[in-house]
């Protein structure tokens, strides 16, 4: 062989979500999986080879919609051009779940592998390339012997450009694993910049050092599915054209699979590797304050002659603390690691092995990481995959149910610190729902989910500033001239117009069961529009919670004695749920209210998974006729009964007031970074009925409110019916104190 010689190892990583929708997927395979494929499988390119990590759901949804794709890889598999790598079946982030699922996600997946592709699976795909050494022994005890992560964990440890030209091993507590470093500067290079030009970076490697293995290691929607790139790759001939490189020089550039270098190639010696990621997550998992000042250093020394030693210095977050950035995150994560925890007690006891794997089952699709992050893609901020995580841990949590309390009505609830904050939350769960409440944190409800849809109607998100929303700002108004977005430094892509405009931020979480004071001119739109001030301090403060039990009820009873124009008030409020009721009943008492005066006090309730902008989504009134679409912001006066119908999800919301209000409805929509650009996002439909107060005698106000929530696709009670479910009481409900 030439004395300028390589091993250059194509690694492609195909992946698509839990909960995406089926025409995404589609789109992707069209455009990127089957064409790649395709290209690659012409017998002209046959002396190449490539490791292919395909995720569990994707390859489960090309095993049932395009078998014969799945065909085509098994003749290349055996064919010895392919080589099959495997990992967690549903693509968790691995420091994120126990070591139990890690361990059982990776054999699930090795086992349907290994099945389907008579193949040995020996290598992995690390999702998200997020490390920690402790993941290791993990590994090793599943049967994997190599993995590839990115150069940059590598420089993080202190290695050079220069050491980078191998695989390493790597250890903890006594178990190794042989690790590859894939190259940033291929990431850069493959597939945008001229086949060339990656010829000539490799020739320069394998020419300092000669038996260099170099691994391009990255996600295959870059080769199609991102933007303009599908007319690039195939349309412009880009991929053949590389092909044909790498065969033109072929005498002294060897393409290689992952597991035949570990088989004839010794390490380059050990490495111990810091927790890290690739280099963008890094700088995404940052506050948002610190990702702006990243991203001003990086401008400021990119041109430096000594910027390339620097990136070894410039370092990021981790990846865990996307649970401190987005509370929502961490919301979903200590659900999963309840349903994971009560599994484990469940697989003590239970002896029916086909329902533990089915639990298993739901409880690991719960885990997908997409949606517990964000960075350049929607990930967090895409309502249906969030739901697509709800709906497998409240089926995982069903089932466990079952186990304990069998198919009866029943009703229970248990007071402990689910989030994890070392604060006490209140579960409150029956044979129809299951809602979760934070009394520390204005007693809101943070988790309302409906068992037999396995839906969360509380999956909604906080509007929050972002880093790319600086960006969003500097774009020039709808009209203005190009001219006026010079010096951003990148063009910045919305599909809608006037984002920069749009942009609002919450001050707490968009949640439930949670009480403001506004002035008492205050509107809907001022509401809306985050111009309304906040008169009280019971938002977001302490309450003091009590339960009260009986055979076939459950009552949350919370306690807070605060204030509202400085005028000191009580409030107390109450959440009943009955055994086998689709009913959920909510009492408020208000006291210490002077005589002469009036407050302004609003409820909110906010409900996810129920977009806008559809003919079968709407607001409806006691006789089932339309209000408008649930994007629509509606300002009702004199009302004790608001109806939401989503026909699409099959779910129905009426809410039946004891004494009349005015109700505000409004979007809440946030502007997110998605793979097309910036766009905006509805999230969840505010319900807001409000009154003007005025206490009795005794200083005291009190109104009741019941949601019943059932399945349906219309409106399905007339308005004699839903006189008959409320009986308007004639003084205050009284709430007794819990014993």
């Amino acid at each position: 062989m030439n004395e300028t010689h390589a091993n250059f190892c194509l690694v492609l990583h195909n992946h698509q979500p839990i909960g995406n929708f089926d025409d995404v997927v589609e789109h992707a395979y069209r455009d990127s999986y089957l064409p790649f494929l395709e290209v690659f499988a012409d017998v002209k390119y046959e002396p190449l080879k490539m490791s292919l990590h395909t995720s569990g759901p994707l390859l489960l949804w090309l095993q049932e919609c395009h078998p014969e794709y799945v065909d085509q890889l098994r003749a290349l598999v055996a064919a010895g051009r392919i080589e099959i790598l495997g990992g967690p079946i549903y693509e968790p982030i691995l420091p994120m779940i126990p070591p139990r699922d890690r361990y059982g996600q990776i054999r699930r997946y090795t086992d349907i592998l290994e099945e389907m592709f008579a193949t040995r699976i020996r290598g992995m795909w690390i999702p998200e390339r997020v490390w920690e050494s402790t993941l290791t022994p993990d590994l090793v005890r599943a049967g994997i012997e190599f993995i590839v992560l990115d150069d940059y964990h590598f420089k993080a440890a202190g290695w050079e450009e220069s050491q980078l030209t191998g695989h390493y091993l790597t250890e903890d507590n006594g178990a190794v694993l042989n690790v590859f470093p894939g190259s940033e500067r291929l990431r850069y290079l493959i597939p945008f910049a001229p086949p060339h030009q990656t010829i000539e970076y490799l020739r320069s490697i394998a020419e300092r050092h000669p038996g260099a293995t170099l691994v391009f290691g990255d996600d295959g929607e870059k080769f199609g599915t991102w933007p303009d790139t599908k007319r690039h790759v195939y349309d412009a001939g880009w991929l053949r054209a590389f092909f044909d490189a790498l065969l033109a020089n072929a005498d002294w550039l060897r393409s290689s699979l992952l597991g035949e270098i570990v088989h004839r190639e010794p390490p380059r010696g050990k490495i111990y590797l810091p927790d890290c990621s690739y280099r963008e997550m890094t700088q995404w998992a940052l506050p948002v304050e610190r990702q702006q000042r990243y991203e001003q250093l990086v401008q400021e020394l990119q041109h430096l002659p000594q910027w390339p030693e620097l990136t070894s210095y410039l370092r990021g977050g981790n990846w865990r603390n996307f649970r401190v950035r987005y509370a929502e995150a961490n919301e979903m994560y200590a659900r999963m690691m309840e349903v994971s925890r009560r599994l484990e007690g469940a697989r003590r006891t239970c002896g029916d092995a086909e329902l533990l794997n089915e639990i298993e089952d739901h409880l690991y699709r719960g885990q997908c990481n997409c949606p517990y992050w964000h960075g350049a893609f929607g990930g967090l901020y895409l309502p249906h995959l969030r739901s697509a995580i709800y709906h497998h841990l409240i089926s995982a949590d069903n089932l466990l149910d079952y186990l304990e309390h069998g198919r009866g009505q029943w009703v229970d609830a248990t007071s402990e610190d689910f989030d994890l904050d070392l604060k006490t939350e209140v579960r409150v769960a029956s044979d129809q729902f299951i809602t979760y409440l934070a009394p520390w944190r204005g007693g809101m409800m943070y988790e309302l989910d409906f068992r037999p849809l396995g839906h969360n109607l509380l999956a909604t998100i906080q509007r929050r500033p972002e880093a790319y929303h600086d960006k969003l700002l500097q774009q020039p108004p709808p009209g203005g001239s190009a001219d006026d977005a010079a010096g951003l430094g990148e063009s910045v892509v919305c599909k809608q117009q006037g984002l920069g405009q749009r942009l609002l931020y919450d001050t707490y979480p968009r949640k439930s069961f949670i009480e403001h004071f506004f002035d008492n001119d205050a509107t809907g739109a001022m509401v809306s529009d985050g111009k309304a001030m906040e008169r009280g301090d019971f938002l977001n403060q302490p309450y003091v919670a009590r339960l009260r039990r009986s055979a076939s009820k459950v009552q949350v009873q919370m306690v807070r004695e605060g204030n509202a124009w400085g005028v000191p008030l009580t409030i107390t409020k109450a959440l009943t749920v009955t055994a086998g009721s689709p009913v959920l009943e909510v009492v408020y008492l208000v006291e210490g209210l002077p005589p002469e005066r009036e407050f302004h006090l609003a409820v909110e309730w906010n409900f996810a998974g129920m977009p806008g902008g559809a003919d079968d989504r709407y607001f409806y009134d006691l006789y089932g006729r339309s209000l408008g679409e649930l994007s629509s912001r509606l300002e009702l006066a004199d009302t004790q009964h608001l109806g939401l119908i989503d026909a699409w999800r099959g779910i129905d919301v009426l809410i039946n007031l004891s004494q009349p209000a005015g109700i505000w409805t409004m979007p809440v929509q946030t502007i997110s970074q998605s793979e097309g650009g910036i766009e905006m996002v509805h999230q969840s439909v505010c319900v807001m009925p409000h009154w003007l107060i005025r206490g009795d005698a005794e200083g005291r106000w009190a109104v009741q409110m019941q949601l019943r929530i059932t399945r349906g696709r219309q409106p399905c009670v007339v308005a004699e019916q839903v006189t008959q479910t409320l009986a308007t009481p004639a003084s205050p409900p009284t709430l007794q104190p819990a014993p």
